[in-house]
């Protein structure tokens, strides 16, 4: 064979093979299947560790992208992410005990390799800092498989096409559509539906003829203002240092925890990050009993205030409260000691003393970004759990040097404080209220600075400072 008619040969033979391996259906797939498809096990180890540090909110941003267990390259992956879904459904906290229990109970322990297996997943983060990071680069992988599967079967199906082009055209086309569809979580509603709960809502609240639609904050004029405190609703009370934060926070749980005869009590937490559960345990009784714990530190007390104080205690002991005062709580742990104990008992108000104590998940990032990811997580908490959070907050010195009530932009530390808040009160006392003042009881002003469903303004408190105490303003002192 002349050498141009043997290249002209070879060339013919490198076209058909090509072909071969673009054309035929066998050959195409071999090619296929004989790479790996794409993955990433860093990513997808990455964000089941965030899933085990904060389950709530990391399995609520995955179900939101419409991730599921299929998601995950690795089949031990596939299996513990199915675990964690299970685990969130029954709204129990994530730890590796539970995670462990739950995977025995399913006989895949041993399957995914035990808890050696649980403990390199958990060591992989320490933060939940990169936790879209993981998700986007899991989620796109696998949107790349199922393109590849889709395309490849598309391709083998054109080899063995035998008629009707449109319908086949059709199918394909869904298939493409499909996973398409999928990139994009579905958030959006008919406008039906959300009217039909809007309604539902406005029917509740002629029902009630102007009672509250939340839980009360134990003072008349603030429920007027808030028609009170609503579920996923985070509020900030916040104040310069010795103002009565904490007190005004404590009347609040008074108000919705102890029992009264016409009020169910609303199971509460507290948190508190900078006094111990005792100290807060004697303000409440001896505000509760309307004694001065000067006079009780002194040994002074009447017969009356002894068994005034023992019905408040005994009152107090029958409350479902619960304080935490556990110190350096990061948000995780925050969030994953608030889950728990309202899967067990069925909370209806959390309180944090205060935002700035709560430690930051990575020191090496600035404080202002640390109180960013807490006021988010805070936020995040009131919706996941579906209860309205008071958080506590500190400001700064502007109001004080420049002799002025405080407004928003006096939030310390963090502006995301005020855009997280779907209510902000700034505790101050007016400029005619001195502290040397020699009348037991003062006025004191709580500026509702920010509302995002109702009107803002300043109610005014009347402030026992003999029993460090918050009551309902009155013109003169009880």
């Amino acid at each position: 064979m002349p050498p141009s008619n043997h290249n002209r040969a070879a060339g013919t033979g490198k076209r058909r093979g090509a072909a071969t391996a673009a054309g035929n259906g066998a050959p195409l797939t071999s090619s296929v299947s004989s790479r790996v498809l794409p993955h990433s096990v860093e990513a997808e180890e990455g964000l089941l560790a965030c899933c085990i540090l904060d389950s709530g909110d990391i399995l609520s941003r995955c179900m939101e992208a419409r991730l599921t267990s299929e998601a995950f390259y690795v089949p031990a992956h596939q299996i513990l992410f199915e675990a964690l879904m299970e685990i969130n459904e029954r709204r129990a906290a994530v730890d590796e005990i539970i995670l462990a229990e739950e995977l025995k109970n399913r006989k895949q322990f041993e399957e995914i390799g035990g808890f050696p297996f649980i403990n390199r997943i958990t060591d992989r983060v320490e933060t939940t800092a990169h936790a879209n990071h993981f998700l986007e680069i899991v989620r796109e992988k696998y949107l790349l498989r199922r393109l590849i599967r889709s395309a490849t079967g598309t391709v083998e199906r054109c080899f063995g096409f035998e008629g009707g082009l449109e319908n086949f055209l059709e199918e394909v086309e869904q298939e493409i559509f499909k996973i398409s569809e999928d990139r994009i979580s579905d958030a959006s509603k008919p406008i039906k539906e959300s009217v039909r709960e809007a309604y539902t809502l406005v029917q509740k609240l002629l029902e009630r003829r102007g009672e509250l639609s939340g839980i009360t904050s134990g003072f008349v004029d603030l429920d007027k203002m808030t028609n009170g405190f609503h579920d996923q609703e985070m509020i900030v009370v916040a104040a310069r240092p010795s103002m009565g934060k904490t007190s005004l926070a404590l009347n609040m749980a008074e108000a919705v925890a102890v029992p009264k005869k016409d009020k169910k009590p609303v199971p509460t937490l507290i948190f508190s990050l900078e006094m111990s559960s005792q100290q807060l345990a004697m303000r409440m009784m001896c505000g509760l009993a309307r004694v001065s714990l000067v006079r009780l530190r002194d040994g002074i007390s009447s017969a009356e205030e002894k068994q005034s104080l023992l019905n408040a205690a005994d009152e107090l002991s029958k409350a479902p409260l619960w304080i935490d005062d556990s110190g350096h709580l990061t948000i995780l742990e925050l969030r994953a000691k608030a889950r728990r104990l309202a899967a067990q008992r069925n909370l209806g108000l959390v309180i944090v003393d205060y935002l700035q104590l709560i430690s930051g998940l990575d020191n090496s990032v600035q404080r202002e970004q640390q109180i960013s990811e807490i006021s988010r997580g805070l936020k995040a908490m009131a919706k996941e759990l579906n209860l309205p959070v008071v958080v506590l907050g500190q400001l700064n010195r502007e109001s004080e040097r420049e002799r002025r009530q405080p407004r928003l932009s006096d939030l310390r530390e963090s502006g995301a404080i005020e855009q997280d808040a779907d209510v902000v009160l700034l505790l101050a006392r007016p400029k005619d209220a001195s502290e040397e003042s020699s009348v037991a009881s003062d006025r004191a002003d709580l500026i509702v600075a920010k509302q995002r469903n109702g009107p803002v303004g300043t109610v005014k408190l009347t402030f026992i400072k003999e029993i460090t105490r918050f009551e309902n303003f009155t013109s003169q002192p009880d």
